[in-house]
């Protein structure tokens, strides 16, 4: 059995600095932000970081766990808030507008739900997955959503009213129209 030892109390506080400030730099340059100014603006070396995070997306993975945990959360609350087809639809106006707003997240969700490459990833995209399987499921039990229509299609559906919404008018303002727009498509008797 393999033993993994805990960090050092300095390793932690690099590792928690770095975090801090890749959530940082992200919101502010995307997912392109320079790793070198990251590691500058945190305090350490670029080794250090490399040593903590060995890839760009692995970085951008652990800054945004937290808020993806949270958007996976906010499924169960709305779901026993609302009727499911309205549950289903307000999770995805606040998943896709989260996506706009935090710049960097809509490349990291659609790599989550799609391939799952690393650890976080494979969180990421877990949590992400089981809350539209949890939204979907309801939807289609109430008679609101296609029954052949699959949670991970949603995802990737919402992906794409973020990326439209957002070459619209680069706000997402137009997120709540484009979903209705889609979800009259996913309704029992619109197709399939």
């Amino acid at each position: 059995m393999t033993r993994v030892r805990p960090m050092r109390a300095d390793a932690r506080r690099n590792h928690e600095r770095l975090l801090k400030v890749a959530a940082e730099a992200f919101a502010e340059h995307g997912e392109s932000a320079s790793l070198d100014e990251i590691a500058k603006r945190a305090g350490v070396g670029s080794g250090t970081l490399y040593r903590h995070f060995p890839t760009r997306r692995a970085l951008l993975e652990a800054a945004y766990l937290d808020r993806i945990e949270a958007i996976a959360a906010r499924a169960a609350v709305l779901a026993d808030a609302l009727p499911p087809g309205q549950a289903l639809l307000e999770w995805l106006n606040e998943l896709a507008a989260g996506m706009i707003r935090v710049r960097g997240l809509k490349a990291l969700l659609g790599s989550a739900v799609t391939d799952g490459g690393s650890p976080v990833a494979t969180v990421c995209g877990d949590a992400v997955k089981a809350a539209a399987a949890r939204l979907v499921a309801a939807a289609q039990r109430e008679g609101t959503l296609r029954r052949d229509v699959e949670p991970v299609e949603v995802l990737r559906l919402a992906h794409g009213v973020a990326t439209a919404s957002e070459l619209a008018d680069g706000e997402g303002r137009a997120i709540r129209r484009y979903l209705s727009l889609l979800t009259e498509g996913l309704r029992p008797g619109a197709g399939g």
